[in-house]
């Protein structure tokens, strides 16, 4: 998304950052046959490290976007009601909008198949987030 959001020049407009509803790795830099994925296709994702939700980021963000039914099952646990709206599936926006499959246990294939989901999924949601905000200018 990050990569998106500079391409289309929104970048310092948009604040995107990532975050997981356990804390089994905070700390630690992505799966290294992620960072492969990602590096074979232009992003560099050696800087970032794994932190978790915390309670003020439901204030905080407008759209909170969950892997799995399992993980939003989590946020919604954590979350104060008046929040609960900003929660969604990451590829909701996709047709069939059904959950992130985990390739940890698969091959290297399974990677690259997630990456291709992701990369749909953040198209369609950058088309909802700037519509969103064309629709609330003045």
């Amino acid at each position: 998304m990050r990569a998106k959001l500079r391409a289309a020049g929104l970048d310092a407009r948009i604040e995107v950052e990532s975050a997981g509803t356990h804390g089994y790795h905070v700390g630690e830099a992505p799966d290294r046959r992620t960072c492969q994925a990602a590096q074979r296709r232009g992003y560099d994702l050696s800087g970032l490290r794994g932190r978790q939700v915390a309670a003020e980021d439901f204030a905080r963000f407008d759209w909170i976007l969950a892997a799995d039914r399992q993980n939003l099952a989590l946020l919604n646990a954590k979350c104060p009601p008046s929040y609960r709206g900003k929660l969604h599936l990451l590829l909701e926006p996709l047709p069939g909008g059904q959950e992130v499959p985990d390739p940890y246990y698969g091959g290297a294939d399974g990677f690259d198949r997630v990456l291709d989901l992701v990369e749909a999924a953040c198209d369609a949601w950058l088309l909802r987030v700037v519509g969103d905000a064309e629709r609330a200018a003045p």
